[in-house]
């Protein structure tokens, strides 16, 4: 018996994705993942502000369970980091070692029965398993599952891999070889934090397409970490030892940290989004922070796609470093032409028909004394639909733009993506059906202009190679099966 301490909440229909004209334009994360074995620390806490750092990657739940011997505490709802948890829960959650999760739906809907960690018996005690990331191989493993008689109650791959590793410890494997023989029968993306009564256990799949980073605590003994990203440690005054490496397992007990490398033939395709927008620009990937590498993809831009403006301003807070490098490389003024209100979160309310039609201004809005008279230049890092960046140009020249030219830091998004990342269908994506002329018109800018893709790998300064670029080109590091293609269809048209 799991004793979990939950709060009272609504669980979230599918119907609040609203309409797509509603929905944020810009791809959304699909969760954050933290883990520590750290005896004799208040790990509930530590795994709390490692959650808080993350919230960026996934505002519609949290979950943290803790193990105290064998027995797991376990407290998950819907809502973020700071609204779910409070001091008086995190002190119901003793332990030595803890997994937590914050979470944005790609699969399974918004409910609180898919919160994370996904928490399953074994016949060595419970696992408790938070996922980023998103199988492609979901109808092969649930049926497989459901044959060998296991009740799954939610409707997230992030379960089917728990159970998965269930049915080779149960079948007289030990936790390592179980959880690796459950690895090789997932294909996809995911970047797993796993909590077991004797040790954490941290793996990329054999691509490494989503991040996972490991960090230590501390000198006597050394205690550690494991974060989605370098901000996860920080916050908890955590040093950052190195990657997850693809394919790689680390196993975390009292005898501190091993190594296994589960696939023998990795190959990196990190996600270039994740350095073009989903991570924190202070978090750290190839020995620089994201925020410099945004800066170089803004210099670049600059370089192909110059302009003659007055002033330059990246739209809050993505665009903002791309937005400083397209004023450093080209000369434009950089200035702010936005403000945003940062006290705004995902809200669940409609807002009026009045508002509709005057223009909903709850995130951003222009500074007309700034603005007025002025050749702008907007940067931004993307560009799904279009809907929201046809609005902002529309405030620009309200507030007396007298030119709206607009740059965006990456290539046109042409593709979805199916490794955990929350995109459109390919007939929604506004540049898999227009040409760049045809999208400027649409949005009613004097000129637009996206990064080349040369340019956008350029600017990592790593092997170009090294990088899954799908949503840009359609080259799938992972084979896509046709039924999870139309699935994704037939999912978009049921929940919009």
């Amino acid at each position: 018996m799991i004793p979990i301490d939950s709060v009272t909440s609504d669980e979230y229909p599918e119907s609040h994705f609203n309409s797509n004209n509603d929905r944020p334009d810009k791809p959304e994360e699909a969760c954050g993942v933290f883990g520590i074995y750290a005896p004799g620390e208040d790990v509930a806490k530590l795994t709390y502000f490692g959650l808080y750092a993350l919230q960026h990657r996934g505002q519609e739940s949290a979950g943290i369970a803790t193990f105290e011997g064998t027995k797991v505490h376990l407290h998950k709802d819907m809502g973020l980091v700071s609204q779910v948890f409070s001091e008086s829960i995190l002190e119901e959650l003793p332990g030595n070692l803890a997994v937590g999760h914050t979470r944005y739906s790609t699969t399974g809907s918004s409910r609180k029965v898919n919160a994370q960690p996904a928490v399953v018996e074994t016949r060595l005690g419970n696992l408790a398993l938070a996922h980023n990331g998103n199988l492609v191989n979901t109808t092969q493993l649930r049926d497989e599952l459901v044959k060998s008689n296991f009740n799954l109650v939610t409707t997230t791959d992030s379960e089917m891999i728990a159970f998965a590793i269930a049915e080779a410890v149960n079948g007289g494997a030990d936790w390592l070889d179980g959880a690796i023989q459950a690895f090789h029968r997932c294909q996809g993306a995911f970047s797993l934090v796993i909590g077991t009564p004797v040790g954490v256990m941290g793996t990329r799949d054999r691509n490494g397409i989503r991040p996972l980073v490991i960090g230590t605590v501390g000198t006597n003994p050394v205690r550690y970490v494991l974060s989605s990203e370098t901000c996860g440690l920080d916050i908890i005054g955590a040093d950052y030892l190195r990657d997850v490496e693809p394919g790689e397992l680390v196993w975390i007990t009292e005898e501190g940290l091993a190594s296994f490398h589960w696939s023998q033939k990795p190959q990196r395709k990190l996600c270039i989004f994740e350095m073009i927008y989903f991570a924190r620009p202070d978090s750290v990937m190839h020995n620089e922070t994201l925020y410099s590498y945004r800066m170089r993809l803004g210099r670049q831009l600059a370089a192909e796609s110059n302009v003659e403006a007055d002033i330059v301003f990246g739209v809050p807070d993505s665009g903002i470093p791309a937005a400083i490098g397209f004023s450093q490389a080209s000369g434009v003024s950089y200035g702010e032409g936005l403000i945003k209100n940062r006290y705004v979160g995902r809200t669940f309310i409609q807002p009026t028909q009045t508002m509709r039609e005057s223009g909903i201004r709850m995130k951003l809005n222009p500074l007309k004394d700034v603005l007025a008279g002025k050749r702008v230049v907007i940067v931004d890092d993307s560009i799904v639909r279009g809907t929201t960046s046809r609005k902002l140009v529309k405030a620009l020249r309200d507030a007396g733009a007298a030119e709206v030219h607009m740059r965006i830091s990456s290539p046109p998004v042409t593709h979805p993506c199916f490794y955990g990342i929350d995109t459109d269908t390919q007939d929604q994506l506004i540049a898999a059906t227009k040409s760049v002329e045809e999208i400027a018109q649409q949005l009613e800018v004097e000129s637009l202009a996206y990064l080349s893709w040369e340019g956008m790998l350029k600017a990592t300064g790593e092997d170009t190679n090294s990088f899954c670029s799908a949503c840009f080109t359609g080259d799938y590091p992972v084979a896509i099966p046709e039924q999870v293609k139309r699935s994704k269809l037939i999912l978009e048209k049921v929940v919009v």
